[in-house]
Parts: C-alpha cells; sequence; structure tokens
C-alpha cells in the first residue's frame, strides 16, 4: 500500500484524526497531504481584514494592541476584550467571558503577534459596526522559541480550517505525517520533469507546507498544479481510448433518403459553421466505434438542426435515434420543433419518412404504452423524452445514436442506463450545450469528447439590447419598463417575465437561481405567481397573461406553451423552464425580475430566447443592487456584450472550480485543489500534450505504475464523479 493511502488514524493520534475526518472530511494521509495553505504569513505583512464574511469561520493574523476589562451588564463580573490590527489598521476585536478571560488576559498582551481563529461577527451600531471573534483559539508566535523561529525565517502557512479545528491543529499534523514521510513513488516520470523543470514529488509537498521562503512555495505549487493538470488528462485520454475500443454500427452517410428530403426542403441555407459541424458528425456516424462529441454554440446558432441532421442520417442507416432533454417542457418544445420541420416526414408510412415519439413521465398510460411500442418495434425512428426515456422496461429495436441535451444536468448513471439499451454495440453520442465553454474547461470537463463549436448565428437573427434597470435607485425606470412591455404588446408583439421562484411552493425550482447571486439576501427573491397577480391587477390589467413553470401538470404546461407559441397571450410570466429551447419568433422583449440572483451564462441563456424571429430584441435587467456592487457588476457585464464565450469566462471567474466541473451538483468536492482554469490554461494545455504522448507510447501505462496508481486514486474517489462523461 501507497504511504498516500495509509489511514490518517494509524498516522496521527486518533483524536485528531477524527477530527480532521469529520471537520475537513480528510481520511488518508494522501489528502491530508493534499489539503494546501490557503495562504501564508510573514513577519511585517499581517493579513488584511477586508474580506471578512460574517459567520464565516476565519483565521486572521495580526498584532494585539491593547486589552480592556469591562463589566457584564445583566450579571456581576466582568469580560474581556482584546483590540487586534492587521497590516492595513483594520482592526477586529476579541471577546472572552469566564475563567477563558484570565487565560487569555495572561497571555495576550499588546504588541505581540499571532493567529486567531473563530466565526467572525459584526457587532455594536448600525452606522458603525465592529468586527468580533467571540471566544476564539489563537496561537502566539512570541511564546514557543520554535514560533518565533519559523515565524521570522520563513512562511507561515496558514490552513482551510473548520470549527473545532484550527490552522495551527492542521499544521501540527501535516508536520507529525512529513517527518514520517520517507521516499514517495513519482507519478511524473523522470525525464518530464528534468524537462519542465519541476521537483520530485516528495520535495515539492514539503515545500508547499514548509516553505523556507515564497520561492519555495512558488516551485512547489508550480508542480503540484501540473499533477493536478497531468493526471487529470491522463485520465480523460485513457476513457477516449476506452471508448474507441467499443464496437458500435456503422452509420454513413446516404446520398438519398429521410436526410437528403429534409434538406431539399429547407426555408434556409446552413452557415458554414453548420456545415462544416455537419460534416465531422457525418464522418463519425460511419465509424465501426462509438462518436462521442460534444456540440457548444452561441443560444440560437442552430444546434438543433445539426443534431437532427444526424439522426436523420442515422435513421436513413436503419436505426433509431433519441434526443434526451432535461425538462418536460424543453422536451415537448424539442417535439414540436423536430416535427414542425419534417413536416409530412414525420408521419412515416406513405410518406416515407418516419415517426417521431414523445417520452415523457407525466403521459397518459394509453399515450405511455403507444410510445413505447414505437420505440420497442422501431416504428419511431426518433424517440424525444426526459429521464422516463432511462427507465428499464423502455426498450429500442436498434439504437444509433443518443444526443443529450442540456449534458449538465444529467447525472452518470442516467447517461449509462441509456447508452447501454444499444445492446451488444454502443450507440454514438452528441452532447449539446448552450453554454460557451472556455478553451481551458473543454479541455478539463469534457476532455474525453470531441469539441465542435457553432459560434455563427444563422441569418436573420436580429440584434439583442441589454440595459440594467436599477429599480431601487430609479423606480420610475421600472414603471418604464411595463410601458416598454405595452408598447411592444400594442404592436402585436410578445414579452416574457422571468422571476427566480415560483412562489408558495415546497421545493421551489427558482431555489437554486435565487442562491447564485453570492449576495446577502435583503427580501425573499421575486416569485412568478405575486409579479404575475401584481401585473394583471396594474399595468397589464387589459393584457393577456399565462403563467409558466415546473410544478404545473404538464398538460397545462404544454397549453400554456401551445397558447404563448399560436401568439394567444401577449406576456409570459414564467421560471427558467423557458431558458433553453424554447422558441417562439414573436417574443422579442424579456424582463428578468431580480436579475442579480441567477449567474451570468443563465442570463445569457435567457436572453437568447428573444431576438429569433427578425425582430430586434430588447432584455431588461431588473435589479436592486446599486452601482458598485459586485452583483451588480456581474449584470453591467452582460448587458455590455452578447459574446457568449467572453461571458463564460466571466462566470468562471466569478465561481469556484468544483461549480463548473460539477462537483456541486453532486454534492461532492473538486479533485483540483491548485489549478485554476482560467489562469493556468497554458499548464493544462501542455500536461494534455504530454500526456497524450506518454499514452501513446504506453497506452495501459505498463511502465508507469506510480501514475496508474494515481489515476486509480482518483476514480476510485467519488469526488471524481464528475469525470464521468460518457
Amino acid at each position: 500500500m501507497s504511504r498516500f493511502d495509509e489511514p490518517l488514524k494509524k498516522a496521527l493520534d486518533p483524536k485528531t484524526a477524527k477530527l480532521l475526518h469529520s471537520v475537513l472530511g480528510l481520511e488518508t494521509v494522501g489528502d491530508l497531504l493534499r489539503h494546501y495553505p490557503r495562504r501564508y504569513a510573514e513577519r511585517g505583512e499581517l493579513t488584511s481584514l477586508d474580506a471578512l464574511e460574517v459567520d464565516e469561520h476565519v483565521t486572521v493574523v495580526g498584532e494585539v494592541t491593547r486589552l480592556m476589562r469591562k463589566p457584564m451588564r445583566n450579571r456581576g463580573g466582568t469580560w474581556l476584550e482584546a483590540e487586534v490590527v492587521d497590516g492595513n489598521g483594520n482592526k477586529i476585536y476579541l471577546s472572552f467571558f469566564g475563567k477563558g478571560s484570565h487565560v487569555a488576559e495572561s497571555r495576550l498582551k499588546p504588541g505581540r503577534r499571532g493567529m486567531f481563529a473563530g466565526k467572525v461577527g459584526l457587532f455594536g451600531s448600525r452606522t458603525s459596526p465592529r468586527w468580533q471573534l467571540s471566544h476564539p483559539e489563537f496561537e502566539l508566535f512570541e511564546e514557543s522559541e520554535a514560533a518565533v523561529e519559523e515565524f521570522a525565517a520563513a512562511p507561515v502557512p496558514i490552513y482551510p480550517a473548520g470549527k473545532d479545528l484550527t490552522p495551527w491543529a492542521i499544521r501540527r499534523a501535516v508536520g507529525v505525517v512529513l517527518d514520517t514521510l520517507g521516499p514517495l513513488d513519482d507519478s511524473l516520470p523522470a525525464e518530464l520533469r528534468v524537462r519542465h523543470g519541476l521537483p520530485e514529488l516528495g520535495d515539492a509537498l514539503v515545500a508547499i507546507h514548509r516553505p523556507k521562503d515564497f520561492g519555495d512555495v512558488q516551485r512547489a505549487r508550480k508542480r503540484l498544479k501540473f499533477d493536478e493538470a497531468f493526471v487529470l488528462q491522463a485520465v480523460l485520454l485513457r476513457r477516449r481510448q476506452a471508448a474507441t475500443a467499443w464496437p458500435a454500427r456503422s452509420r454513413p452517410l446516404r446520398g438519398d433518403g429521410l436526410l437528403a428530403d429534409f434538406e431539399a426542403r429547407l426555408p434556409f441555407q446552413l452557415t458554414e459553421g453548420q456545415a462544416e459541424v455537419g460534416v465531422e458528425i457525418a464522418a463519425d456516424l460511419a465509424l465501426e466505434h462509438p462518436m462521442h462529441r460534444l456540440l457548444q454554440g452561441e443560444v440560437g446558432a442552430g444546434k438543433t438542426v445539426v443534431a437532427l441532421r444526424a439522426m436523420l442520417q442515422v435513421v436513413d442507416a436503419g436505426g433509431q435515434a433519441v434526443l434526451l432533454a432535461p425538462t418536460e417542457v424543453l422536451a415537448q418544445q424539442h417535439h414540436r420543433s423536430i416535427t414542425g420541420m419534417l413536416g409530412d416526414l414525420a408521419q412515416g408510412g406513405m410518406f416515407g419518412g418516419t415517426a417521431v415519439t414523445l417520452l415523457t413521465g407525466s403521459m397518459g398510460a394509453a399515450a405511455r404504452r403507444s410510445a413505447l411500442l414505437d420505440a420497442a418495434s422501431g416504428t419511431a425512428g426518433i424517440v424525444v423524452g426526459t429521464h422516463a426515456l432511462l427507465q428499464e422496461h423502455v426498450q429500442f429495436a436498434d439504437l444509433g445514436l443518443v444526443v443529450v441535451d442540456e449534458q449538465h444536468r444529467f447525472g452518470v448513471e442516467q447517461r449509462d442506463a441509456l447508452r447501454e439499451k444499444a445492446g451488444d454495440t454502443r450507440p454514438h453520442v452528441l452532447v449539446m450545450t448552450a453554454t460557451p465553454i472556455p478553451r481551458t474547461v473543454a479541455m478539463t470537463v469534457f476532455g474525453d469528447l470531441e469539441v465542435s463549436t457553432l459560434s455563427q448565428l444563422p441569418s436573420g437573427r436580429a440584434p439583442i439590447t441589454t440595459h440594467v434597470v436599477p429599480a431601487a435607485e430609479k423606480p420610475h425606470f421600472l414603471e418604464r419598463t411595463w410601458q416598454r412591455v405595452r408598447e411592444e404588446v400594442g404592436l402585436g408583439r410578445q414579452a416574457y417575465i422571468v422571476c427566480p421562484r415560483i412562489g408558495d411552493l415546497e421545493g421551489d425550482e427558482g431555489d437554486l437561481a435565487a442562491s447564485a447571486s453570492g449576495e446577502e439576501d435583503r427580501r425573499p427573491p421575486l416569485a412568478v405567481l405575486d409579479v404575475a397577480e401584481l401585473l394583471s391587477q396594474g399595468p397589464f390589467q387589459d393584457l393577456r397573461l399565462g403563467i409558466l413553470h415546473g410544478k404545473l401538470p404538464p398538460e397545462e404546461k404544454d397549453a400554456v406553451m401551445r397558447s404563448f407559441t399560436r401568439g394567444e397571450l401577449d406576456v409570459m410570466v414564467a421560471t427558467t423552464v423557458i431558458e433553453v429551447g424554447v422558441d417562439v419568433p414573436n417574443a422579442c422583449v424579456m424582463i428578468i425580475m431580480d436579475a442579480d440572483r441567477f449567474g451570468v451564462s443563465q442570463l445569457h441563456q435567457l436572453r437568447g430566447r428573444v431576438g429569433r424571429g427578425g425582430l430586434p430584441g430588447l432584455c431588461l435587467l431588473v435589479s436592486d443592487f446599486p452601482a458598485g456592487t459586485p452583483a451588480r457588476a456581474r449584470l453591467d457585464a452582460v448587458a455590455a456584450t452578447l459574446d457568449g464565450f467572453e461571458l463564460s469566462r466571466v462566470d468562471l471567474e466569478q465561481r469556484r472550480e468544483g461549480d463548473v466541473l460539477g462537483a456541486a451538483q453532486s454534492g461532492k468536492r473538486s479533485s483540483l485543489k491548485m489549478l485554476q482554469l482560467l489562469r493556468d490554461e497554458d499548464v493544462i494545455a501542455t500536461a494534455r500534450d504530454e500526456a497524450a504522448a506518454l499514452l501513446a507510447e504506453d497506452p495501459t501505462l505498463t511502465s508507469h505504475e506510480a501514475l496508474r496508481a494515481e489515476i486509480g486514486r482518483l476514480l476510485e474517489d467519488e469526488r471524481a464523479e464528475y469525470l464521468e462523461k460518457t
């Protein structure tokens, strides 16, 4: 067994090992050694208090400037308050009560510096609140000879900690492990380390935890970042190797058939990008191993047409295609869109086409039986559905292609369940996302897929103008917003109004959006039901309003969407169920209420629902946040550009790496401790090239046991669930 795999309860005292597991989830020596310092402190450069947040468990480095004994207000006795100042002159106050106050008073003296850990809060008046740590744990640098020497001569690591577990307790635990570590098997080949000037793994771990200077920290970080990138890329490239080893039925392109008939009827010309991507996909489908391709594109770039052409190529070759959508609204929209584009070719039989069947979990028994029979018999060449497609009793005659829309919304088991319905062979897989992906994320999250990108919008797409409406600062701007909607409706057009919450319902689908702002909530997020009622009784009382959200019965959702599509409704008040796939050419205005509660990419997705029919689009982002706040800065960024790839970088900069990789959805932690996807693009690209070269020489890693073990460690860990993309 590698030393990395040794349980902490064997390497440390039981109490410390238990705390490390319960507070931080660390189980092995490797887990502890990869719990890297968050930052480093040094003499004369005390930690800033500017970025503190209420109720956050923090570690502050500062200097005690004065002690004050204060009387208890409601009972006898006194308590101790200590004032601590950081390197920028910011102050925080420590409070101690009871016997603990006398112990603290004997140790805390003005002029002493140390680390103070606890939950931070605000107290005092509203006009001049003060930061406070109540009964914090602390370690003074001057109290021990070792601490003095360490602090004077070298950076002091400050670890991410938690309740009942201080950064210095973690530092001591790391020290115990380092003192007994011994030689380590290095996952990076020696020649690769030399080529890139990287230290050995053991040296890097010592340098990151016990640096002599900041040069040590820099060199260690360079090595450990490369480790994460290299192992991750090796995993993804091996998955790509494994995918090509599976057999798949070739679905070659035919010169006649459904696809040719469909293309002859298209009322528009494919964009250059759609044609190029179509050639790539057609070639993949003709191979005898499964296609695994990601199709990403701007909102409205025409991904559905590209996917439909791929599905028709498979149907022409005798197979079936499935389109898996994350919501019933989107599945129904896809079904309407596909049948509309195919016309009589979607009726099959005497028309020489193929049936297009819809299968969702809420269908009636008779309709469900009919859909299941169409899929199992092969009558339906194209089946569109939701998670209902994944159930065991859903069978196909010859499943040749799986198209997954909005890939990130489906879990590993769900995708595997559908893929395995092809029997002994594997179906070709095309995953689509309308969220533009920065190159580094594509290399990391989707590194096992070939990537195709649609960046060119079809002709006829009108520009979308976006403005921020500061409702709290300028209430008359909100009044003008409602007038603007009425003006558009007066011209025969339609509008969406999006809210983050449904209202008065448990398990509200808007909860995720409501928490996306990362700002302190001042009131509950606006709800569809409340906003619709206010508008129907006020500025829109003479307009035809519809309500759409995920908790409506399926038949009601479908009826509302159809009414809006036919122009029987003027305004649709909805949640984010309209975020993707909904296509109503006459809708040209979108008002997003509490826009600060949505993520940047989500806002970009939502506004892509307007400007789809040649009419200029207008998107108004309503928010109470004033200029200069982070929330307002996000909205200004969205208003400033229609470039989804630029906005995806803004989005990534404001989110944890684990969120981007999907770890937040699964409740797991990201395996990326040191690597930053945007800042370390060159590291990721280099690591990918090196991993590809190594695997080309040694596909099974027979000569690289340490790397094989590291990959196995990552794959066995539940935190690597986000890697499962096939």
